[in-house]
């Protein structure tokens, strides 16, 4: 995460919980204070913090007879803290190239985009053996675009989930760069594997999440 200006100064502690939200999706203050190690009220108060700048917000969830959990999740205001990398920039060349070159030029230059990307996944990945072995490395590779991406194990399947789009915006202005990225995951991954997609943040998830199956 990074700030700017404008963003209100954020401790360490405080951004850690933002993060923690963004990566495990809506929590209690109980689950937070677990993974971070410090009491439930004191995670309570930087979240009373937070929800004072419109960056979290609480919900009930009823449990049995007792008290509902409050539940702690981001708000829309929070996107600002995660950043959507040259989102000025790369609307304004995606509007530059639409206008002079037409849809049909603007689908070569994402082309382009996802050749290169792909050129360099299969380097990164060809050397491993394995499809856990490649999912972990596309998820580190995810991760150093700003994508904080993770792998995780489901039954006999791989998950690639991606808590963060640094390119939502270009993507929701050229929904190509979308439909692009599912096919070089599957070209990088290589034809023993099967990716879908499950969840997609555009659709309105909370983030993307690919699927790989092992081929029989």
């Amino acid at each position: 995460m990074t700030q700017t200006s404008s963003q209100p100064a954020l401790t360490a502690t405080r951004n850690t919980v933002l993060d923690l939200l963004k990566r495990g999706g809506p929590q209690s203050a109980a689950d937070l204070a677990d993974t971070l190690g410090l009491t439930p009220m004191a995670v309570r108060l930087h979240l009373y913090e937070l929800a004072e700048e419109g960056l979290v917000e609480e919900t009930a969830k009823p449990k049995g007879r007792g008290r509902p959990t409050k539940i702690w999740s981001l708000t829309s205001a929070a996107a600002r803290i995660f950043p959507d990398a040259h989102q000025g920039l790369a609307l304004e060349m995606i509007g530059s190239i639409r206008e002079m070159f037409g849809e049909e030029g603007l689908a070569r230059v994402i082309d382009r985009h996802s050749d290169t990307q792909l050129t360099a996944y299969k380097e990164a990945l060809g050397p491993l053996a394995d499809t856990a072995a490649r999912v972990k490395r596309l998820a580190e590779l995810r991760s150093a675009e700003g994508y904080m991406a993770a792998a995780a194990e489901d039954g006999e399947d791989w998950l690639l989930i991606e808590n963060h789009c640094p390119i939502c915006s270009a993507a929701t202005a050229c929904q190509r760069l979308c439909a692009n990225e599912l096919d070089v995951f599957q070209q990088a991954l290589g034809p023993d594997t099967e990716v879908t997609r499950e969840d997609h943040l555009l659709a309105g998830a909370r983030r993307c999440v690919y699927r790989i199956r092992q081929r029989a």
